[in-house]
This record gives C-alpha cells, structure tokens and sequence, in this order.
C-alpha cells in the first residue's frame, strides 16, 4: 500500500497549481499544436517535476512514490498531452540513478535537472516476437528493428531503449533520439495526444556502445510490477478529476476516491482490474460531462471533446491482458 507523506504536499500542489494554471489554459491550444510547447516542458522542469525521484544532493527533489503517483495524476488534469511527454522522462531517470554501469553517473544530474530529457522505446521488451533485437560486438551493442511507439520525439535527448538478445536478455540503453543513416522515424497520427509527436523508430544496426548501456536483464514475458500500472492508471485519474471539476458536484467524485484508494493499494490480484476501473470511470465521467455541455462539447473549441478523446487513450494505453479482460468483462463485450 501506498500512502502520500506529509512533506510530499508541497511538490504535489505546486503540480496542481501548473496544472490549472498553465496547463489547462493552454490544453486546447497544445491538442491541436504539432508538438507539445517546449516552454511548458519547461515550466515543469523549472519546478523541479523532471527530478522528481532523485535525490536531492544529486538535484532531484527526493519524493516517494506516492507522491509520483499524485504529481502524475495532478499534471495529467491539466493536459495529458503535456504529462505523458513528462512522464516517458521518468523511467529514463531511474534507469540512470540505479544503474551498475559507472558511466550512467555522468547522466544523473543532468536528467534530473531537465537539461537532458528522456523517451521510452519498449520494442524489445514487448510480448511475442522482439521487434528490436540486440547483438553484441567488440564496439558494444547493434540494434535491428522497430520500436513501435516513441513519444516526445522532438522534444527529447534521449530514448531509453529495450532491446532483446537470441538468448531472451533485455538489454536497455540511453540512446540519442536523433536520426542519422542508422536510426530512422515515421510520424504516427494519433486520435489523441496528437502533439506528443510519437513515432515509429526504425534501428538498422544501429550501434550503441557499451557506456550507454543501464542495465541488462532476463526477459521476462508479461511482468509488469504493480507500481508500472498505478502509474499508467494516475493519467486516467487526472482525466477524470478534470471532468468531476468540469461537472461540479456528482456521485463520480466519490468513484473517484474509491478507484484511487484501491490503487494504492498495489494488490498484485486485482491491480490490473483496478487499473482498468480508472480507465473507465475516465471514460464515464469524460461522457457525463458530453452530455451535460451537451452539442457545444463537440467543437474542438471545448474542453469536453478533448478530454473525451484523452479518456479513450487512457482506456486504451500500454492494456495488460488481466485489464484488457477485466475492461471487456465491464463493457459486457465478451
């Protein structure tokens, strides 16, 4: 179980306070942006949200992981387009910190300051067949193949890169997220979310060499931590609490304590079930705030379409199978 310290507070409400104050304001115009503004990336670095899981000595701001969970959910109701670009940086971050490669050192204060900003290439690390391979050399690492979704592109330094042997190893890697003859990207046009500029990578033996290596690991096949989805679901969260604001008073916000809570939890059994519950009562509560605008909420000049179209991709994003039963089985679709 998770539970938000006391001293946590203060970083949390100065997230809520960008959120209302400059990222809801400028949502709409970023939904139709071709990329996230650089300046609101900034803003959320001034503030220290990029070193959010760093020691404060190193420059981070030192929060738990409660406290992540809460900045997430408060940023992402201001503009999940914004958030999701902020939070691909997270992982990228950690990856640095506890890494047993020396030369991840050297990438530490920069990442947790936002001077450098990191993606996320999941290609090697999905189920089935690796869509990006690694082999070794005397140089360090080449990588073959895709990376299917790579957000922020643009906007970001550095791709934290999965990619997987012939004997079943993850090898992740900070890899510049710059094109050359060896590293190529196709734009992909997304219903929503649009402006995180996410594209298709392409690896043709792209080398990497061995000081950008964080970490190699066994491949796991579907294991995703507990902690990975209450993050994935604080995004549905901040849709919905954005609506229940929206909406005034309604029985949806006591829903809406009542998914956090369970949550927090972090039962491993019924997790992906309660990831999955966020995602829909975004749904719910984006729908409830369509109907109560009503035929206004459909010009792209509304904040109800947008978050409507945000509340599908958190419906949608990064499904585990127990969540993607657990939505059917609620939408009766089985």
């Amino acid at each position: 179980m998770i539970a938000q310290a006391a001293d946590a507070r203060g970083i949390v409400e100065t997230a809520q306070r960008l959120a209302d104050e400059l990222l809801f304001p400028a949502a709409l115009a970023t939904d139709a942006a071709d990329a996230v503004p650089s300046e609101l990336l900034d803003a959320l670095a001034d503030a220290g949200l990029y070193g959010l899981p760093g020691p404060p000595e190193a420059g981070g701001v030192g929060e738990d992981f409660a406290a992540t969970c809460a900045v997430s959910e408060a940023l992402a109701s201001g503009c999940l387009t914004t958030t999701f670009v902020w939070a691909q940086h997270l992982g990228a971050v950690r990856a640095a910190m506890f890494s047993e490669n020396e030369a991840m050192r050297a990438w530490v204060q920069p990442l947790l300051r936002g001077e450098r900003r990191g993606g996320l290439a999941l290609g090697g690390a999905l189920s089935g067949t690796p869509q990006l391979v690694a082999e070794q050399t005397a140089d360090g690492w080449l990588f073959d193949g895709t990376s299917p979704f790579v957000s922020g592109w643009g906007r970001i330094d550095l791709v934290h890169t999965a990619a997987r042997t012939e004997d079943d190893r993850l090898v992740w890697a900070l890899v510049d997220a710059r094109e050359s003859e060896t590293l190529t990207v196709e734009r992909l046009s997304l219903v929503a979310l649009d402006a995180t500029n996410t594209v298709r990578a392409r690896f043709h033996s792209h080398l990497v060499a061995a000081e950008r290596v964080t970490s190699i690991d066994p491949h796991v096949p579907g294991a995703t931590p507990p902690e990975v989805l209450r993050l994935h679901a604080s995004l549905a969260l901040g849709v919905a609490a954005r609506c229940c604001r929206l909406l005034g008073p309604t029985g949806l916000d006591g829903e809406l304590d009542d998914c956090r809570a369970k949550l927090d939890r972090l039962d491993p059994k019924t997790i992906e079930a309660d990831r999955a519950a966020a995602g829909e009562l975004a749904v719910r509560a984006a729908a409830a705030l369509l109907v109560s605008t009503g035929s206004r909420s459909l010009l792209l000049a509304d904040h109800g379409q947008r978050l409507a179209r945000e509340a599908l991709f958190t419906l949608v994003y990064a499904l585990r199978p127990g969540s993607r039963e657990s939505l059917l089985g609620r939408l009766d679709a089985h």
